[in-house]
């Protein structure tokens, strides 16, 4: 039985929709490419635009963190940023719609785009349904209690309707979700940050993003090395080119490089890059993905040259909306 892993919110800092101003220049470009290939019959517009590059008509997205794992058996959500939005809807088509629903939500941390989305997830609303909800940070609750009151919210926590169940997680101990189990890792964020690292049936999934990885040896790491050994598909911070993360020390995020020498060293099998900087348009973030790739194909060869063992990685920049089977 797989594990399945779904981007509802990839963006990092805050939501970045598309301007009308650039919706309507991707369609000019779209329908121009379609008219110069020589198209003309609207039944050729599906194959036309799959030969483009997925992100030239779809983009990468702009909600910012929320993911789903899920077996057949376990649900569970990894952040609140606006993409739980539209999970939320989602959850509406069963048991969460009748107040007969039980959620359970992982917080890495609680900056806002972590959390924004939380008043606006709708089967925390509804009577009967429990929304369980988990961090190392101790103040969990006080979180809540700041998101939904006034001026920010109208709707007080005491009123929401769902019943909220908390827990404390600790530091490096599994916790275990039905045939799932779930261990936190330190990430290295200027607030505490944690990634989790998932495990089912033989099978482990690694999320860590809102990491600048500023401990890079395996002797830094310490005692949270394990978070990246063993991994079968990796979900990592990517905010930042290699050049940006350099004017931006200590701000806590990082680039698909450095993200890759991790991968290569500790043989991570699968890595799909995400936390996208909201001031990148998608074709700065597809240009990152192309310098990404020439740095990856420079380490491999350079590696191989000096008798350094490095492993190969399937790697690429997600989008939202992508699900992936590990």
């Amino acid at each position: 039985m797989a594990m399945f892993v779904k981007i509802w919110g990839g963006r990092g800092s805050l939501p970045s929709p598309l301007t009308p101003e650039a919706v309507q220049i991707r369609i000019q470009n779209i329908v121009e490419g379609f008219l110069n290939s020589g198209h003309k019959d609207k039944a050729e517009v599906q194959a036309y635009l799959n030969t483009l590059p997925f992100w030239k008509w779809a983009g990468f997205g702009g909600n910012t963190s929320c993911i789903e794992v899920k077996t057949p058996e376990q649900q569970i959500i990894v952040d609140a940023g606006s993409g739980i939005r539209l999970l939320g809807y989602e959850l509406l088509k069963g048991p969460c719609g009748h107040g007969k629903g039980e959620v359970h939500i992982l917080f890495t941390h609680f900056h806002w785009d972590h959390v924004l989305g939380l008043p606006f997830f709708v089967p925390i609303f509804i009577p009967g349904n429990k929304i369980h909800v988990y961090a190392v940070q101790q103040d969990l609750k006080a979180m809540f209690q700041t998101v939904f009151q006034k001026p920010f919210f109208p709707v007080a926590l005491q009123n929401i309707g769902a019943q909220i169940i908390y827990h404390q997680l600790e530091p490096r101990k599994t916790v275990e979700f039905s045939n799932i189990h779930v261990t936190p890792y330190q990430l290295d964020h200027p607030d505490p940050c944690w990634g989790y690292k998932f495990e089912h049936v033989g099978k482990i999934f690694s999320y860590c993003v809102d990491t600048e990885c500023t401990r890079m040896s395996r002797e830094k790491l310490g005692v949270d090395l394990p978070l990246y050994q063993g991994v079968d598909l990796m979900l990592f911070d990517a905010q930042y080119t290699l050049l940006e993360t350099i004017d931006k020390i200590n701000w806590g995020h990082a680039a698909a490089s450095i993200g890759l020498d991790l991968a290569m060293r500790e043989g991570i099998k699968r890595v799909r890059f995400i936390h996208h900087d909201p001031a990148s348009s998608d074709e700065k973030i597809a240009t990152a993905e192309a310098e990404t790739r020439r740095y990856y194909e420079n380490q491999l060869k350079t590696s191989r040259q000096r008798g350094i063992k490095v492993y190969e990685v399937d790697w690429s920049f997600a989008y939202e909306g992508m699900c992936l089977e590990v």
